[in-house]
């Protein structure tokens, strides 16, 4: 176990570093003018060069990927208006468009992005889950067509349709207007600010899971471990519930780790629409205005976050479904 953990770990590390070497490249080595962007058209000189010392633009490429990568593990300085700052690691740049360190800025919009995302899912999984094996329960019947059928329709309108929909005629009337409090400041007015985009979250994708966990479960109530369960006489109940869900959800668990890594940097159309402050939008805000270091640490953040779901998932098929074997 502590082998495969290692292994795994050591990939995952790899395939961060090659992302973030490939977006420095994308972004500070095309051919285009990040200094003019990100002073704007009333930039003075000292102004223009205060900025391209910071992002060290005048160094050689292989040099400004060193102090980048320097930064996020050991932390640097650097130096604003002849005042040399620290910044202490992991050290994702400087904003110049929005004057405050890369990762405070960061750190402000992830627990926004978290809470939409985990709250959606818990949404999304749990109604997918449990219409899609009462479907499979229930093969061929209404109830089967009704669910199978209302996923389709609900998959066919466009997300960002119906977040405006939620938006204009739901939030204010029937659902609480849409804001972010800190959890820990205040629960109650943090859970009503995000229902809004948990249900439009939630119920949106739980039209894929009710499908995939129905397909699951029919493959799963099929095996033959499940027909000698019956045989000896055990209750369909629990026949379906304690052996077919357990094995029908190694799939399932495997998309919705994905899901949430995805949506974690893909919560653009959520955010937006209803006005929360995450880090979709942030992103947004950042390619609008050509905030370099901002891009730079939202890819860094989103490629991490990717991986170690990918990780956390391989790990979880051994708890789940004990024909995997890490070895």
């Amino acid at each position: 176990m502590l082998l495969y953990f290692l292994r795994r770990a050591a990939s995952a590390i790899s395939v961060i570093f090659a992302t973030l070497v490939a977006s420095y490249a994308l972004f500070l080595l095309a051919p285009t003018d990040p200094v003019g962007t990100i002073c704007g058209p009333k930039c003075t000189p000292d102004r223009a060069a205060d900025i391209s010392a910071a992002l060290h633009l005048e160094d050689p490429a292989l040099q400004q990927i060193g102090v980048y990568l320097k930064g996020i593990v050991a932390g640097r300085e650097y130096e604003i208006g002849g005042t040399v700052r620290e910044c202490d690691a992991p050290c994702l740049g400087y904003s110049f468009a929005l004057g405050r360190p890369v990762t405070e800025l960061i750190a402000d919009a992830l627990p926004v992005t978290l809470s939409i995302v985990l709250g959606g899912a818990v949404v999304y999984f749990s109604v997918g889950v449990l219409v899609g094996t009462l479907a499979a329960r229930h093969r061929g019947t209404t109830l089967d067509r009704v669910a199978v059928g209302s996923s389709l329709t609900i998959n066919s309108v466009p997300y960002f349709i119906v977040v405006l929909l939620v938006a204009l005629y739901a939030t204010n009337v029937v659902l609480p207007a849409a804001q972010y409090t800190s959890l820990l400041e205040n629960p109650l007015a943090w859970a009503s600010g995000l229902l809004a985009a948990w249900i439009t979250l939630g119920l949106t994708n739980a039209a894929s899971y009710t499908r995939y966990s129905r397909a699951s479960m029919i493959e799963s109530l099929g095996q033959d471990y499940v027909r000698t369960a019956r045989s000896k006489g055990i209750s369909e109940r629990r026949v379906v519930y304690r052996h077919g869900v357990r094995a029908g959800l190694t799939p399932v668990v495997t998309i919705v780790g994905l899901d949430i890594a995805y949506q974690l940097t893909n919560t653009l159309f959520t955010e937006s629409i209803f006005g929360l402050p995450g880090l979709g939008r942030l992103t947004l805000n950042a390619f609008n205005t050509y905030d370099l270091p901002v891009l730079l640490g939202s890819v860094l953040v989103g490629s991490t976050v990717l991986v170690t779901m990918n990780l956390i998932i391989d790990i979880l098929y051994t708890f789940l479904d004990p024909r995997v074997r890490l070895a």
